[in-house]
This record gives C-alpha cells, sequence and structure tokens, in this order.
C-alpha cells in the first residue's frame, strides 16, 4: 500500500518511467508467453520451443536492467528522515523500492498475458485471426490447451526476477568509509565534488581488464567456431537467412563478446575521462574529464550496453539478410521486430535515466559553481564535451569488435 501511495503522489517523469517499466515487462512477458505458445502447438518441435524460450533471455535481461535502473533512481525510495522516522531505514526502504518494481512489472506481465490470450482466440476470436491467414493463430499455438503452470510460471517470471535483483542491488552495504551504499547514493548527502554516484574511480577502471579478457576470449571462441563445420538444419540454435550458417560455438563466443563489452564499459568510460583531463587541460576539459570519471560507475555499464547492441545490430545487418529458415520463419518476424525493440528501448531508456540520475546527483556542485561565478556555457560545454568525447572513442571500438565479430562467419 505504501509503495502505491509513493506512486500516486510521484512527479510526472518518475511516473513516465515506471510506465516503460510497466510496456517493457508487457513486451517481455509476452515473448515468453509466444514461446509457451509455439511449444504447445508444435509438440513435436520441442527444439524451436527451447530455442524461442532462450532467445527470450536477452530482451528479459534488457527489462531486468531497465527496472534496476529506474528503481535506484526513484527520488521517493532513497532512505530520508521522514521515511527513518516511521521506521524505514536503509533496508526497508530497499525492500520498498523493490516491492514497487515488483507490483510494475506485475501490471506488465497481466497485460501480456490478457494480450496473448486475446490474439490466441481465447476471448472469442482474435482481429489478426480474423484478417489473416491464422498464421498468428498457430505461431501461438491457438486451438491447442496451454499448459496451465507454464503460463503461471512464465507469467511470475519477470516480477519476481526483477523484484529479487533490485533488492539485491539496493540492499545496503559497507562501502569501506564508514558509509553503506544507501548513503552513497544520489541526493541522499552533500559531497565536494560530483557526488558519489557509482563505484570509485579505481574500482571502476579494475573492470576494464576484465571485460578486454572477456572480449578477447569471446572473439578466439568465435574464430575458433567459425572454422569447424556447418551445423545441421535440425541444430538447435537455427538461425534464418545466411545467420543460419553460424555454428553453436560462434554464438556462444558472441554473447561472451557481448558480455565482455558491457563489462568494460564503466573502465572505458572512466579512461574516456582520464584522457579528457590528461596533461595540462583547461577549465572546460578538466571539468568534463573529472565529471565523466566521477560518474563512470553510474553512466557506463549502460553505455557498454548500448555498444554491445550497436555491434550485435551491425552484425545482423551484415549476415542476416531477407532470406527464411526451416519453417518458413522469416529473420525479421513479427516477434523478431518486438524483441529487438524491446531491447533498443530498454538500453535508450536506462541510459537516459542513469545521465539524469547523474545530473541530480551533481546538482549541489553546479550550484555552486554557479554561485562562484562560473558561466552557464562552461557547464554545456562541458557536457558536450563529455558526449563527443565517448562517441569519439567507443564509437570506433564498437565498429572493430562489430566486424571481428562477423569474420568467422562471413568468411
Amino acid at each position: 500500500m505504501l509503495s502505491l501511495r509513493l506512486a500516486r503522489g510521484s512527479r510526472p517523469a518518475v511516473l513516465l518511467r515506471r510506465a516503460l517499466v510497466v510496456v517493457a515487462a508487457a513486451a517481455a512477458s509476452f515473448l515468453l508467453l509466444c514461446a509457451l505458445g509455439f511449444a504447445a502447438g508444435h509438440p513435436t518441435e520441442p527444439r524451436g520451443g527451447v530455442a524461442r524460450l532462450l532467445w527470450c533471455v536477452v530482451p528479459l535481461a534488457a527489462t531486468i536492467h531497465l527496472t534496476v535502473t529506474v528503481a535506484r533512481a526513484d527520488p521517493g525510495t532513497r532512505p530520508s528522515s521522514g521515511l527513518s522516522a516511521v521506521g524505514l531505514g536503509p533496508v526497508r526502504s530497499a525492500l520498498l523500492a523493490a516491492t514497487g518494481a515488483a507490483l510494475s512489472c506485475a501490471a506488465g506481465s497481466g497485460l501480456a498475458l490478457l494480450t496473448f490470450l486475446h490474439l490466441r482466440g481465447g476471448f472469442g476470436g482474435s482481429w489478426l485471426l480474423w484478417a489473416g491467414s491464422g498464421a498468428a493463430g498457430r505461431a501461438l499455438g491457438a486451438g491447442r490447451p496451454l499448459p496451465l503452470a507454464g503460463a503461471i510460471t512464465l507469467v511470475a517470471l519477470v516480477p519476481v526476477v526483477a523484484g529479487a535483483v533490485c533488492a539485491a542491488v539496493l540492499w545496503p552495504r559497507a562501502t569501506g568509509d564508514g558509509r553503506t551504499t544507501a548513503d552513497a547514493r544520489p541526493g541522499t548527502t552533500p559531497t565536494v565534488a560530483t557526488g558519489a554516484v557509482g563505484p570509485l574511480p579505481d574500482r571502476t577502471a579494475s573492470g576494464l581488464p576484465w571485460g578486454i579478457a572477456l572480449t578477447a576470449a569471446g572473439l578466439a571462441l568465435e574464430a575458433y567456431a567459425g572454422s569447424g563445420a556447418a551445423p545441421r538444419h535440425d541444430a538447435l540454435f537455427h538461425l534464418p537467412g545466411r545467420l543460419g550458417d553460424t555454428p553453436p560455438g560462434a554464438v556462444g563466443g558472441w554473447a561472451l563478446t557481448m558480455a565482455g563489452l558491457v563489462l568494460a564499459g564503466p573502465g572505458l568510460t572512466h579512461l574516456c575521462g582520464w584522457l579528457l583531463a590528461v596533461g595540462r587541460p583547461g577549465a572546460l576539459r578538466l571539468l568534463a574529464g573529472r565529471v565523466l570519471q566521477q560518474e563512470a560507475g553510474l553512466i557506463g555499464r549502460p553505455v557498454g550496453v548500448l555498444c554491445a547492441i550497436a555491434s550485435s545490430g551491425y552484425a545482423v545487418a551484415r549476415l542476416g539478410g531477407t532470406g527464411s529458415g526451416r519453417s518458413g520463419d522469416q529473420l525479421l518476424g513479427p516477434l523478431t521486430v518486438l524483441g529487438a525493440a524491446l531491447v533498443v528501448v530498454c538500453a535508450l531508456a536506462t541510459t537516459l535515466t542513469a545521465a539524469l540520475e547523474a545530473r541530480a546527483a551533481r546538482r549541489r556542485t553546479t550550484d555552486a559553481l554557479l554561485r562562484l561565478g562560473a558561466p552557464s556555457r562552461l557547464l554545456r560545454g562541458a557536457a558536450a564535451v563529455r558526449a563527443a568525447a565517448l562517441v569519439a572513442l567507443l564509437s570506433p571500438l564498437t565498429l572493430a569488435v562489430a566486424h571481428l565479430t562477423t569474420l568467422p562467419v562471413s568468411h
């Protein structure tokens, strides 16, 4: 009840982010239910249902990432004197944020279930079945009984996982300087610099070697798997178009490469800030570099996700084409477009939310600089320099990784 009251009294921007979480959860749950419907409608093709369920992992991860970012940036769940006065300390505030995230995802999962049942004709027919040839109904398993336990499990999967991950991420921990991670959340404590909005710069940069190693391991696995024989047409990870010639080992190498880009995101962001402030910089470069280093722990991971998505999009555009695969499955079918759009929208929304959270964290520093006489154009110029530096550093890196990813398959 308290979560609903806090949601009702939130600002429009906060409500918009929560509505986006509801839509993302609905899309992810709908994709999971579509995989279940295909398995129910095609009992003789168990590999197809399992493969569709496995490909739902990426949209599910994007949805969970967005949910955690929105819950962390929600001002209604941050520790405050008012909440502490009524017994809501850091632990209960984390549980409150997790409960709110789970409720938002549960609303989206309910909408997805209703939409899925309507498209299958469970409510007396569907406009898709009337307007078309019934291909949508066959893909969703229309006319076949839906396993009740499987449907309940998949509907509850997104809310349960989102709530558990939010509670684990927001749970207060000691930071080593006598404070907890809840005290270091943006907006909870005044700071001299730009605010403790993420891991310390040295801890943030420490993840860069691991990200590079994981990316290199993924590229090596792709090269090794790509030199082998082509997969059978009845393989579990058979893909349509030219992607159908991709060996399963290359798919695993691609996953490792993308995970390495995400892991290296904070370190690359910190490195970009260090390059801006290296040497004898002026006020503009110094301010842009120091802020980028301080905020690397907050915006670095979403930036790494964007790089991974851009690299994957390049690979699909280069290798995909418009061919058809087994059973007439086209590469750019409606469910594929829905999943890709969900991942892209979640990544963009997560990056924007993290940027707004970082901006709110350094508001005290911005006000102090303005009181000291710093021109507002200096702050706008520093923001533009940070964005340009990230694009200049990460764009060629992402393009190079994407090109190396496609080499084993294209040759």
